[in-house]
């Protein structure tokens, strides 16, 4: 059975720093690209950092650029988000986000998704 699975998701206080950790079951990351997305109470779920499947590529939108960063460990076949400088906008519950792709996102119906990581960030 193909899985994702995130974790470490927390409450932290504003300026604080947090690593997600999403992990692959039932499958491995080779040639898919991934993403890590949120939703925010109320709002749209939106990508936030991804990581393509040529030369490492990597996106990130511009409201956590240079705060987050995206990364794989090949071995333990994980993909981590580290936060850092962390805001209470960033408050939402995260998603691992994998799938084929041309670009450096995952964008297709068929993708596969984690359950989601909560994030809260206090002020």
């Amino acid at each position: 059975e193909v899985q994702l699975v995130e974790s470490g998701g927390d409450l932290v206080q504003t300026g604080g720093s947090l690593r997600l950790s999403c992990a692959a079951s039932g499958f491995t990351f080779d040639g898919y690209a991934i993403g890590w997305f949120r939703q925010a109470p109320g709002k749209a779920r939106e990508a936030i950092v991804c990581l393509g499947t040529t030369d490492g590529r990597t996106w990130s939108a511009e409201v956590v650029k240079g705060r987050f960063t995206i990364s794989r460990d090949n071995v333990e076949e994980m993909v981590h988000l580290q936060m850092s400088s962390l805001k209470p906008e960033d408050t939402a519950v995260y998603y691992c986000r994998v799938g084929y792709s041309e670009y450096i996102c995952p964008y297709r119906q068929d993708d596969y998704w984690g359950q989601g990581t909560q994030v809260t960030v206090s002020s």
